[in-house]
């Protein structure tokens, strides 16, 4: 079978805040590319109503080459107030907004399957549609990668989910729920779940809560607060600065990458939780070591001996990143990609070890530092990306 031209320069598979963003960079550069997914699809469906995003305004645009798409002509244009912190709600209808104003032209099908030919990639559509890429971005998000604690292999959905899959927590009221976790999900679950009606307790394996936010003045001293922490708003003062230069943190030791990456996204909630938590249990340094259904229930058993008898177990246990768990990539591509800890090894332009192939958001995080966990890191990602097409393009050239 002979090989045509590819039919795409780049192929963006992801609808999100970095999909969007990287669809209006690549159009700014006159950079052919067709991206597909729902937009927002992750926020919209998989993060429970009635949350807020944890990081402040500046961090929080939807990144675009001309900064005409920000929070802030969103609230102008639809003559209204957005609260502090940002409410999920509004800020998917952002999102919404920003695709109908800048991505017009997104194709909402989703791609079943990315493979190798000679020159660039074969894409398939799930209705058999099929076509060729020179490039593919994959900017598919963390649901896939969704941790499920060992303990609760084999227990029914019904009794233990992951926080992604409830959108909805209010069908717990009245009902015993344990959270496991002790991060922003499983904290903000908890308020969410004791305001819904429902009987919660958080458990989680640290032996403290770490907080963040608690000192805002700290963030209003002038110059002196510009120094401490930069607008990407990802990780403590002084490690802020650090983190939002990703080519500057490449550069580091891994074991200092690492403790440094660690340190800026380690689990930790939201200051503004706190009263919101009043009166809710909160188990620290413990495990859930086994389960058991008893009737309609979950028994849990913790490492200590203790048990807990509940209706259901939120797991609000985070997101380990892992390519294989991604249905869409040959398995030719999951053999040639060099991964450590199922993280792709990138390069400048966020390219893998196979060229022409891309990875953003949290996959990126390993070789690019944890501003690619966040909002906020796609301007670098889309401005690395398409840095690094016009150089290869201009190699390449006549």
């Amino acid at each position: 079978m002979g090989y045509k031209q590819p039919d795409c320069e780049v192929t963006i598979l992801g609808a999100g805040p970095y999909g969007l963003s990287l669809a209006t960079f690549l159009q700014a550069a006159k950079v052919e590319r067709r991206i597909f997914g729902k937009p927002m699809a992750f926020w919209a469906m998989q993060m429970p109503s009635g949350m807020c995003l944890r990081s402040n305004w500046s961090a929080s645009h939807i990144a675009d080459p001309e900064g005409t798409l920000t929070l802030d002509v969103f609230c102008l244009q639809n003559g209204n107030h957005m609260p502090r912190p940002i409410p999920l709600e509004r800020f998917v209808a952002y999102g919404h907004w920003y695709q109908r104003r800048a991505v017009q032209d997104l194709d909402q099908r989703k791609i079943r399957r990315i493979e190798l030919n000679p020159f660039g990639f074969r894409i398939v559509l799930e209705d058999g549609d099929e076509f060729s890429s020179r490039r593919v971005v994959i900017a598919a998000g963390i649901s896939a990668f969704a941790v499920r604690p060992g303990a609760f292999d084999g227990v029914p959905s019904a009794l233990a989910a992951h926080s992604s899959e409830h959108r909805d927590l209010g069908r717990f009221r009245a009902k015993q729920v344990v959270v496991i976790g002790a991060g922003q999900s499983a904290l903000e679950s908890a308020a969410l779940l004791k305001e819904a009606g429902s009987v919660v307790e958080v458990i989680g394996r640290h032996q403290a809560l770490n907080w963040v936010g608690l000192h805002p003045r700290l963030h209003h001293l002038g110059i002196a607060s510009r120094m401490l922490y930069s607008k990407r708003d990802v990780g403590p003062a002084g490690l802020s600065r650090l983190v939002a230069m990703p080519h500057l943190f490449r550069r580091l030791p891994r074991i200092v990458q690492d403790r440094a990456a660690y340190r800026a996204i380690r689990p930790a909630g939201a200051g503004w939780l706190r009263p919101r938590l009043q009166g809710v249990p909160i188990t620290l340094g413990r495990e859930v070591v086994s389960t058991a259904v008893v009737g309609g229930q979950l028994r849990l058993k913790l490492d200590n001996g203790e048990e807990r008898l509940v209706d259901h177990a939120l797991l609000a246990t985070g997101f380990r990143v892992d390519l294989a768990r991604y249905p869409f990539l040959s398995e030719e591509i999951l053999k040639r990609l060099e991964t450590v800890d199922g993280f792709p090894v990138l390069r400048r332009g966020l390219e893998s070890s196979i060229p022409g192939l891309h990875f953003v958001g949290k996959p990126a995080a390993w070789s690019f530092g944890p501003l690619l966990n966040f909002v906020s890191g796609a301007e670098f990602a889309a401005t690395e990306l398409v840095r690094s097409i016009r150089l290869r393009n201009r190699k390449s050239g006549p």
